[in-house]
């Protein structure tokens, strides 16, 4: 493997200076040559990717130079928008490779990651402490109104000249230097806590025999077997990944692996061996502290929510705080009835983190007489998918039309053109299946954002994973209540993609605040459970029976069902993320004893763990949530608000999905968020229908 790597490096540094043939086989640098243009996966290899980046940053200088020495008055169109449209080539490799890295990734793709990450990071700085770029951005920004620029395109301009400006342009040169320095480092250790959570999570296994199965139904047994088998183990397995071990300690009856399997768990990053993060996340803390106060900020939080609707940490605290008192009240009383059943079986014990799974599953049996192994026969990968392609149809119009034909870069991937009426709007890429290669979660990107280039709407190509468990056997892919819900929310993302329709890719799609852009995500959740629209999807996989009215109200009933707990152990990661990132000053830290006590602060009950410990916390230290795992919670308040809209007037009242469409959901970052917002909504939101919704009132 080490000599492999040696001769890609080499490969790079040879196609870079120039080779003829090396460049005519990349098929990075010309067309794909695909249909509508998609990555041609088939024929991307893994020695393909260092030469396209390092060509793609050439030419990404080539056009910053053409800007910097064009000799004619900076404007609109020869410095704002040519460098919209700089490094084509960089952004397409850049896209394909980091997609992958995330979806399929291997050792060889990890130690190109690793070589490229800090190249990447010295590119962009040397583009965003350009002085000579900047005074030319500056002066058209400055000149704005003078030029009567308007709509989109003095929206870009002022959105590229804010993003120069809290870049640190206006640095003396010893501290654009250290800023350099700081964005490496922490690009670099960005990289290695991913890898050490992915390793981490691969890396535990529990191998059980039959006697260990107890309680276990049947599906989650054939789902542990083909796992065991996948990795050439006898009897059953469970792993890291959450389709695996949520079933187990739900229904296991076995006390003492439950609590081996959440350790396993909750201890990722946190073992001492080679993959922990607990220097690392001290590191990254210091870093961002003081690239915070070289760029005039007191915290990393306040530089980051600065851009944002909250506009500070103290305005997302407020918001926390304010749901966390009725949200851990409830937890409370969650845990009494969950102890109460446990004291009527004799159990003998209190309530721990392992159990909390398992005897919440037995009081919502008993409140509610349901349970997951009722629902999932209804809910198969592709019922979901069918809920949700209907959903679309009836507030938006559009269809989907799977193709066959297209590139994948694995067999589990499905592609779908996506239309609305006649009309394209985008290519939408489906990869659902758990696997090592891909790192745990649900996510959605793009392989190509849309824009107009001469007028013409470039459809975006759109990528969604998750990890659902596999079809065992004849039995297809089911699904969780959770997991549909995941699904919904994560076609949110793409719909705000695929239905964008603005002219600069700058300000596509998801290009919004972070507070803002889980909105059209969350929104979209809402519609997964609701009675009308079960009943065209939810279909018995093994009766074709369509979900009766009965299951329905129990579903309905048990709604806010243990919301006690998911919105504790949500917040709690919120505020942990906030607590790390309102630092004011570099110091040493005790990763356990800092996260220990800002739980104990907020009174977090011992039978919960936040839900992501800080050495498993992708989303704020390699992530692009740093101060903002807040956004979620932020974004529901305006979802909830939203979605009033649709109960009010028919959740698929053709007026209410046109104008969350055409005024929100098309829009991109063409105006302020709130504004958006109230352009469609008419009001600022209230709090009132998310604490409604989670039954916290």
């Amino acid at each position: 493997m080490k000599k492999q790597l040696i001769a890609i490096a080499a490969l790079g540094l040879f196609s870079a200076c120039g080779t003829k043939n090396a460049e005519e086989m990349n098929p990075f640098f010309s067309d794909y040559h695909t249909p509508y243009g998609v990555p041609c996966f088939d024929k991307i290899k893994n020695e393909d990717y260092l030469p396209a980046f390092k060509k793609g940053m050439e030419q990404h200088d080539a056009d910053i130079d053409a800007i910097v020495n064009n000799t004619d008055a900076p404007t609109f169109d020869n410095t704002i928008l040519a460098y919209e449209n700089s490094g084509e080539l960089l952004s397409r490799v850049s896209s394909v490779f980091f997609n992958i890295l995330e979806a399929n990734s291997n050792d060889t793709l990890a130690q190109i990651a690793n070589e490229v990450t800090p190249l990447l990071s010295a590119h962009s700085d040397n583009i965003a402490l350009n002085e000579n770029l900047f005074s030319r951005i500056k002066t058209v920004y400055e000149n704005r109104e003078k030029d009567s620029l308007k709509g989109e395109d003095l929206r870009l301009t002022e959105v590229i000249y804010k993003d120069f400006a809290r870049s640190g342009i206006n640095l003396p040169a010893d501290k654009k230097e250290r800023l350099k320095e700081i964005n490496s480092s922490l690009a670099s250790l960005a990289l290695k806590f991913n890898e050490n959570v992915l390793k981490e999570t691969n890396d535990f296994t529990l191998v059980l025999t039959e006697e260990d199965t107890d309680g276990l139904p049947q599906g989650v047994k054939d789902a542990m077997a083909a796992e065991a088998k996948a990795l050439g183990k006898q009897g059953y397995v469970v792993t890291m990944q959450k389709p695996s071990w949520i079933p187990f300690v739900t229904y296991s009856t076995r006390r003492d692996l439950r609590e081996k399997v959440i350790k396993g768990y909750v201890m990722r990053g946190d073992r001492g061996n080679e993959n922990d993060n607990k220097e690392i996340i001290g590191k990254i803390v210091n870093l961002r502290v003081e690239k915070a106060n070289l760029l005039g900020f007191d915290t990393w939080g306040a530089y980051m929510l600065d851009e944002n609707m909250a506009k500070n940490p103290q305005n997302a605290y407020a918001l926390m705080n304010q749901v966390w008192i009725p949200a851990l009240k409830k937890a409370k009383e969650e845990l009494s009835d969950m102890q109460k059943m446990v004291n009527a079986e004799k159990g003998g014990f209190d309530i721990q983190p392992w159990d909390w799974w398992y005897y919440a599953e037995k009081v919502r049996g008993q409140k509610f007489d349901l349970s997951e192994e009722m629902t999932k026969p209804y809910f198969t990968l592709e019922n979901a998918t069918k809920g949700i392609f209907t959903v679309c149809e009836k507030l938006y119009g559009l269809s989907f039309v799977e193709k066959q034909d297209m590139p994948i870069f694995h067999p589990d991937v499905k592609v779908y053109e996506v239309y609305d009426g006649d009309t394209l709007m985008g290519i939408l890429y489906c990869d659902y299946f758990v696997r090592q290669s891909k790192r745990p979660g649900a996510w959605m990107t793009d392989y190509r954002s849309e824009k107009y280039v001469d007028g013409k709407r470039q459809v975006p190509v759109v990528s969604l994973t998750c990890n659902f468990p596999k079809p065992v056997g004849d039995t297809p892919s089911q699904l969780s209540i959770d997991d549909v819900k995941t699904y919904f929310h994560e076609f949110g993302h793409c719909l705000h993609s695929l239905l964008t329709d603005v002219k600069y890719e700058t300000l596509a799609g998801t290009n919004v605040q972070h507070d803002f852009v889980e909105l059209f995500s969350q929104i979209m959740e809402r519609w997964a459970m609701h009675p009308e629209v079960l009943k065209l999807y939810a279909v018995n996989h093994k009766t074709g029976e369509v979900i009766p009215d009965d299951i329905i109200k129990k579903i309905e009933a048990s709604d806010t069902f243990g919301q006690g707990f998911a919105t504790t152990e949500f917040l709690a990661a919120g505020l942990l993320d906030m607590d790390w990132h309102t630092r004011t000053a570099v110091q040493e830290y005790d990763v356990n004893a800092f996260e220990k006590e800002a739980m104990n602060k907020i009174g977090l009950i011992k039978e919960i763990y936040p839900r992501y410990r800080s050495t498993y916390f992708t989303h704020i230290f390699p992530g692009g949530y740093s101060a903002g795992y807040y956004a979620y919670l932020w974004a529901e308040v305006l979802d909830a608000d939203a979605f009033e809209s649709f109960v009010q007037n028919g959740i698929f009242d053709p007026a209410t999905a046109k104008a969350f469409r055409t005024k929100m959901l098309s829009k991109g970052n063409t105006k302020d968020a709130m504004e958006l917002f109230m352009d469609f909504k008419g009001a600022e939101p209230s709090v009132t229908p998310l604490l409604k919704s989670r039954g916290l009132l």
